[in-house]
């Protein structure tokens, strides 16, 4: 997160993490872990869906 130039989608954040992101069944989990992080305040989800780090 804190490389990308602005605000990612999920799937970019998996082709960094090496995640196959071409099967939807991987790239679910990452999402949840994603929103996960949103829930206990170290990033920030947007209402696009693309995801940053909080301030």
């Amino acid at each position: 997160m804190r490389q990308a130039a602005g605000p990612v989608m999920a799937r970019e954040v998996g082709e960094v993490g090496g995640v196959d992101v071409s099967v939807r069944s991987k790239l679910e989990p990452l999402r949840g872990k994603l929103v996960r992080l949103v829930d206990r305040g170290w990033l920030r989800k947007q209402p696009d869906g693309r995801f940053t780090v909080r301030l």
